[in-house]
């Protein structure tokens, strides 16, 4: 204890003036006060970027919804034509001529059916992929936090 004591007696006097010490809390302030608009600016570039990020996925997720819709009537078209084929086998040919059999409407929607189906598969892979390949990561906002550190170390 006397050893601080005696540190404490051998430290010369602040050479600060009393200004100087008024002037010490207003700096806090001014720094305190930079640093939270710092912040929020940072917090308003996030903000910018995760709506951008929220609303790529809405969209290209609303297309694939449209994708899968279109693959699946194309998948009910083919049932259809299938079922359509199927009665085919059990149809009776002393029945009375028709203009179009059976297998002409089962034809005509398995054409079609596999058209949904390709055109759907197509629009949901296309917007899988946009989907996979988009980097969510906020990469302004990292670089701005990035050059602001730097220039932290460097005034530091």
């Amino acid at each position: 204890m006397a050893e601080v004591e005696r540190r404490r007696v051998d430290l010369p006097a602040p050479a600060q003036g009393g200004a100087e010490l008024e002037n010490l809390p207003t700096l806090f302030g001014k720094l305190g006060d930079d640093v939270m608009r710092l912040v929020d600016t940072k917090l308003s570039l996030v903000k910018v970027e995760l709506k951008e990020d929220a609303s790529f996925y809405a969209r290209n997720g609303a297309f694939t919804a449209v994708g899968a819709m279109v693959a699946l009537i194309g998948f009910a078209l083919v049932n259809v034509a299938f079922a359509f084929f199927v009665s085919t086998l059990f149809a009776n040919e002393a029945a009375a001529p028709e203009r179009f059999s059976p297998t002409s409407y089962g034809l005509g929607f398995l054409i079609m059916g596999v058209i949904y189906v390709v055109i759907g598969g197509v629009i949901v892979l296309v917007m899988k992929n946009k989907l996979a390949a988009y980097n969510p990561v906020p990469t302004t906002t990292l670089e701005e936090i990035r050059k602001d550190k730097q220039w932290l170390k460097n005034e530091i």
